[in-house]
């Protein structure tokens, strides 16, 4: 059975799902499901419908020293294996730039990337609902194959949206951070950050959707404020990486496979 927490409870209180037979709990990403209270609650509910003997695994590229005190409360004599340091977490293969410009000239920069960059699929975060509805007819008035997808679809309008994406119906996608974790699809190799991330943490996931499955990828990341650079800075000392000022030409062999 897989499910987000939400629908997984709401089976169980359906009678329409048991958990008695149930041998193996997992939880990913996992601090996205536990720093939010409200998720945090159905974890637990689900939890207890399980039976005592299972085994328990929760998974997560960032994970808080808080968050590893709430995984434990799930867990008897718990065995924590970390996969690297966390300042290698950033990806191998991805070039990673930013560009520095004020809001008014966002529009007008990223129709410039998106017809001067070689790609196979981009997706393009954005820090509200509102502002993926607008960026998505933008480009589609301007003839580019895009399609947005956010937290004010509808679950069926959602999946259906991201099969689009994923057979390769549409190239590009805008998104919230909705779309920022535990999505896999190989052909995207373009992050384009309309709008930074609010923190190091969000903007790992983000660009992690490029450059997957060892493949090459690029992201960039627009920078229009004070709070924008701080971010980015943050970004760069905590992931030990040093991400440079776009330049007006890159080698499309460094972040399309041949």
């Amino acid at each position: 059975m897989i499910g987000t927490p939400g629908r997984v409870l709401g089976l169980l209180r359906d009678k329409d799902l048991t958990l008695d037979k149930l041998s193996q709990f997992v939880l990913d990403e996992c601090d996205k499901c536990l720093d939010k209270l409200d998720m945090r609650k159905d974890v637990q509910q689900i939890f207890i419908e399980t039976p005592k003997k299972k085994q328990v695994m929760m998974f997560s590229a960032t994970m808080t020293s808080e968050t590893r005190v709430l995984c434990k409360k799930f867990m008897s004599d718990p065995h924590e294996i970390r996969v690297d340091e966390e300042s290698k977490l950033t990806l191998h293969g991805l070039l990673q730039y930013y560009s520095k410009l004020t809001e008014k000239e966002k529009n007008r920069k990223l129709n410039d990337l998106l017809d001067a960059l070689e790609f196979n699929q981009v997706v393009i975060f954005v820090k509200s609902v509102q502002r993926a509805i607008a960026l998505d007819k933008l480009l589609v008035e301007c003839s580019f194959p895009s399609i947005a997808i956010h937290s004010g679809l509808n679950q069926e309008d959602r999946i259906a949206r991201y099969k689009q994406f994923k057979d390769f119906q549409k190239r590009i996608m805008v998104s919230t951070d909705l779309f920022g974790r535990g999505i896999d699809i190989e052909r995207v190799n373009i992050v384009i950050n309309y709008d930074m991330p609010d923190d190091s943490d969000s903007y790992l996931h983000r660009v992690g959707r490029a450059g997957r499955f060892g493949t090459k990828g690029l992201a960039v990341t627009f920078v229009s404020s004070d709070e924008d650079a701080e971010v980015l800075k943050k970004v760069q000392e905590r992931f030990e990486v040093n991400i440079g000022a776009m330049p007006n030409q890159i080698d499309t062999t460094s972040y399309l496979n041949a």
